[in-house]
């Protein structure tokens, strides 16, 4: 109850009076669980200063507070110590960053409950994709974005970060995988001092443990390596793909190392278009030991040299020559030379050996093959309770092999095969890759006691046979050389006019050693093999030789081959041109962008691709040179070690190449290659029709677009006759990209085959040859198997 004076006029006089007023306070009551009025009310201070008023519940008699400054606390003091404690906060536990949700899995398994794990699901943080993003005027300055469908993912690992003791990013070992872990520090402002960064090779429980035994800091010369290679592609590809989108066509692109492999392969074809074959004769001649009799006593023997020369016979009539003389030659076995060779096993995988062993053998592309292995890394559930990493890191340039999984490799060879398949030194094998990272492992199984065979149930086929592929090849390489027989006959021949000398050579596997899990064996072994099976035992220096016929063949010599995705891996890391990383990209960038098509599993460039090769080879020389690239991956691998800013090796290129972006924006000519007229008319609008390429490939419109909307699917003809109506067999692809043939008749035909038919008929029963395996062909309606040797001169 408060006094409240107030004023009134009484016969002229002021008069001040007073009423009394009551002041009903009301706070909340926690068991009325409402409003209710406060009795008994006392003002009081909290610890911190803060005033408020003491209570009761008038209902139910329950103690109230309410705070607020009220009139009661007039001439009241608050206490003098009204600092406000800050409430410490409490870390606990440990997060852990990786890229994947697989990975993530797999190492959840290997960490105790103070660990969480968390994936970023690839990169966190990119230059932006619509604007160059580099500030070429500011040193370069990138300008980076975290994208809208990570910024939930972002803002989750920094909730996450607040409260634990520890950020601990373990994205992978490579370049990326340290501008990764970068990345994610600084979008999501990650405390320095409690972020910490691991490695490993392979996701086992000791490998896991051992990284985090051992933590160390982000390496920024690593990071900064990766930055000047991204912000050197930025430049490559967003400076010169707006002129070819304006003088060739939209959707094209050129990268910095990209338009190098495209270069290769181009020029590739042109050498094959330009060869003209030389003709060139080899003469065999077919023995028998004097007085030997059978069929199976003869064998071949090569001519190799005349009157003690190499020599080399260009036509027909030299031929005839010669082998008029040798006809009434006498022969003789003039030296017998039996010895032993012995082939040391291959060295563990790398990344572009893998994807070349993959091509050659499994017929998977690099992209495939480096998914597959992705997955092999990263962990399958193969029977153990969770996910288990199967091989090391598959990004890799080293043909290193820890001593660990060296002392596993030995002690199951022993076990398994013998003392005698185990070499008496431990192989060391020296990396072929320039700049090779030497603190990387080679790709190996993380344990070579996990047998292909064991763990097969638990795999895809394409898993099965990729780890089958690893893992046969380390256990190979670390086993003993195989050991062949050889045998060496020369032969003389003297003859009226000149002195022949011939040959005859095989060998045969007297030691299989590594080949006992890893068997590569060629044509060439095939058939040496077969050669001295055919040699007789007896051959003795001296002894005359009875000559049966002579077999002259002419041969013409052969343009290089075409580039497979193998070759050109090969290639481009003989020249030093890429990183592990981008091998694959780089085949599947070059395919989607139509510049090349795969042709038998050769790479062939299309018009299109031809066209902008000779754009870029015109106006760019240096980007497409191939030793420039690889100076400029030796310059990011000095910023690697931290030799040289990665600021000073994009100046030294921007400068050049900014004259030349300027040079080709106002010289590079128009090219039309849009539409070419296909030879017949639209059935909508009757305009012509034309060819054109869309963001799927190649497409027939209407030349009356956008009036005329008329398509229909180009159809690639492979020379072969459907062997039910007569039209002509094409080339399909299902909605999943496979190859399969076809009818161009279809609906109305519906012959199609996954295996390629051939051109050549059946020579039995002229039916339709279909390609079975890479050394054989099938007829489609008599079953017989054939070499495909008999037909490739046909082909």
């Amino acid at each position: 109850m408060n006094a409240r004076p107030y004023e009134f006029v009484r016969e002229n006089i002021l008069c001040v009076g007073f009423y009394w007023e009551v002041v009903v306070l009301e706070a909340y009551c926690v068991k009325c669980k409402s409003k209710r009025e406060m009795q008994n009310p006392e003002a009081v201070f909290t610890a911190t200063g803060t005033p408020g008023t003491r209570g009761t519940c008038a209902e139910c008699g329950t103690n109230m507070f309410r705070m607020g400054k009220t009139e009661a606390h007039e001439g009241l003091e608050p206490p003098k110590n009204t600092k406000r404690r800050k409430k410490k906060k409490e870390r606990n536990g440990k997060l852990v960053v990786v890229e994947s949700p697989a990975k993530a899995r797999t190492i959840g398994r290997y960490l105790g409950d103070d660990y969480r794990v968390k994936a970023s699901v690839g990169h966190i943080r990119d230059l932006l994709k619509t604007k160059l993003s580099v500030d070429v005027e500011n040193n370069f300055e990138p300008r980076y974005r975290v994208p809208n469908e990570k910024r939930d993912v972002v803002k989750e690992i920094k909730r996450m970060a607040e409260g634990v003791e520890e950020v601990i990013l373990a994205t992978d070992m490579d370049r990326e995988g340290e501008a990764i872990a970068w990345h994610l520090m600084e979008s999501a402002e990650l405390d320095p001092d409690l972020t910490k960064r691991v490695v490993f090779h392979e996701i086992t429980r000791t490998a896991i443990q051992d990284a985090f035994a051992n933590p160390a800091g982000l390496n920024m010369d690593l990071v900064n390596a990766q930055q000047g290679r991204r912000i050197l592609d930025r430049l490559v590809g967003y400076k010169i793909s707006p002129i070819l989108w304006k003088k060739v066509r939209s959707r094209l692109s050129a990268g910095r190392v990209q338009s190098v492999a495209l270069r290769l392969i181009v020029e590739r074809e042109r050498e094959i278009e330009a060869f003209v074959p030389d003709e060139y004769w080899s003469v065999d001649a077919e023995l028998r030991p004097d007085h030997a009799e059978g069929r199976r006593a003869t064998y071949v023997a090569g001519l190799s040299r005349i009157d003690g020369n190499k020599f080399k016979l260009e036509s027909e009539e030299e031929v005839k020559t010669i082998l008029g003389d040798m006809e009434n030659a006498r022969y003789q076995v003039r030296k017998v030379r039996r010895g032993e060779r012995r082939r040391n096993p291959y060295s563990p995988f790398t990344t572009s050996t893998l994807q070349q062993d993959a091509s050659r053998q499994l017929n998977y592309s690099a992209k495939k093959t480096m998914a597959i292995a992705q997955q092999l890394y990263e962990g399958i559930d193969v029977g153990n309770g969770g996910e288990t990493g199967l091989i090391t890191y598959m990004r890799t340039d080293s043909t290193h092999v820890s001593e660990l999984a060296q002392k596993e490799a030995r002690v199951y060879i022993q076990e398994t095969f013998g003392e005698k398949y185990l070499p008496q030194e431990v192989p060391e094998y020296e990396t072929e890759a320039k700049r090779a990272q030497e603190a990387h492992e080679a790709i190996r199984p993380t344990g070579v006691n996990r047998t292909p065979n064991e763990i097969k149930k638990h795999l895809t086929r394409s898993q099965y046979q990729l780890y089958e592929l690893i893992w046969q090849r380390f256990l190979g390489s670390q086993m003993a050389p195989a050991v062949y027989d050889t045998l060496r006959v020369i032969i003389g021949a003297d003859g009226k006019e000149h002195a022949y000398l011939l040959r005859a050579s095989g060998s045969s596997i007297r030691f299989p050693g590594f080949l006992k899990v890893y068997d590569r064996s060629n044509r060439e072994e095939r058939q040496a093999k077969k050669d001295l099976e055919r040699i007789p035992k007896d051959l003795k220096a001296g002894q005359d030789q009875d000559l049966e016929r002579l077999l002259p063949e002419q041969h013409f010599t052969k343009p290089p081959a075409r580039y497979s995705e193998a070759s050109l891996v090969s290639e481009l890391e003989e020249n030093g041109i890429g990183r592990p990383s981008t091998y694959a990209p780089i085949m599947d960038t070059l395919q989607r962008r139509a510049y090349v098509q795969k042709e038998d599993r050769r790479l062939a460039p299309t018009e299109i691709g031809v066209t902008v090769n000779d754009l870029l080879v015109e106006f760019f020389p240096q980007i497409v040179d191939v030793n420039f690239t690889a100076k400029m991956e030796s310059n990011l691998d000095q910023v690697a070690s931290g030799e040289q800013p990665w600021q000073e090796v994009v100046e030294e290129f921007y400068g050049p190449f900014s004259k030349r972006v300027e040079h080709a924006r106002e010289e590079m000519p128009e090219v039309d290659v849009g539409a070419q007229p296909i030879g017949r008319k639209c059935p909508e609008c009757g305009h012509d029709l034309v060819l054109r390429w869309g963001r799927h490939g190649k497409f027939i419109g209407c030349s009356h677009f956008p009036e005329c909307r008329h398509t229909e699917p180009w159809l690639e003809k492979i020379g072969v006759t459907c062997p039910e109506d007569g039209g002509d067999i094409v080339k399909r692809r299902t909605r999943r990209g496979r190859v399969f043939y076809g009818c161009s008749n279809y609906p109305e035909c519906e012959f199609s085959t996954w295996k390629r038919p051939l051109s050549p008929p059946c020579p039995d029963c002229g039916g339709l040859l279909l390609v079975k395996n890479k050394q054989h062909a099938v007829c489609k309606e008599c079953e017989k198997e054939f070499s495909l040797d008999e037909f490739s001169k046909e082909e």
